[in-house]
């Protein structure tokens, strides 16, 4: 669950498997007939595609996976892209924010900047970057209702529970 898509899809695909940390273009290699056939590793063949330079038009005539889903795919691997052209030292508030806010996990970018997670961990910390927790709207804003159901984003601005 997230409050953007990117955000909510590498959080399910860390789920899936304890060996993912996210959309990850490194795991499959590129293989247009894996493209077309969809599969369990599907996600990860289009994430390579996307980081060779595949467009979204080819990806969407292999796939037929809605243009909306790959352009937010291709913002993931974009920022990944971004990412891998800093180390640690140049990270910035800003771009770690950025990188939270996707759904990107710790382990994803200190891989990416070549750091390590315990590392990236602390600068976080030290740039006073944590989740906001919010509540799930089981009843979709029909009326007031107040459950249970909580989940952890990078993309708010203040918690939805007093604690």
């Amino acid at each position: 669950i997230g409050r953007k898509f990117e955000e909510a899809f590498q959080k399910a695909l860390r789920m899936v498997d304890e060996n993912v940390v996210g959309f990850c273009p490194y795991l499959k290699n590129v293989n247009e007939d894996e493209l077309e056939k969809p599969t369990d590793k599907r996600m990860f063949v289009l994430a390579a595609a996307i980081k060779a330079g595949y467009t979204t038009e080819k990806i969407y005539k292999l796939t037929k996976i809605d243009q909306w889903f790959l352009e937010k795919m291709r913002n993931i691997i974009d920022y990944q892209n971004r990412l891998e052209k800093l180390d640690q030292t140049k990270l910035s508030f800003e771009v770690l924010l950025g990188a939270k806010q996707l759904g990107f996990s710790d382990k994803q970018i200190a891989m990416a900047v070549k750091s390590t997670e315990l590392a990236i961990r602390k600068q976080r910390k030290e740039g006073n970057i944590f989740p906001f927790v919010k509540q799930i709207d089981t009843v979709a804003a029909e009326w007031p209702a107040s459950t249970n159901y909580l989940y952890l984003t990078y993309n708010g601005t203040s918690h939805d529970l007093d604690f």
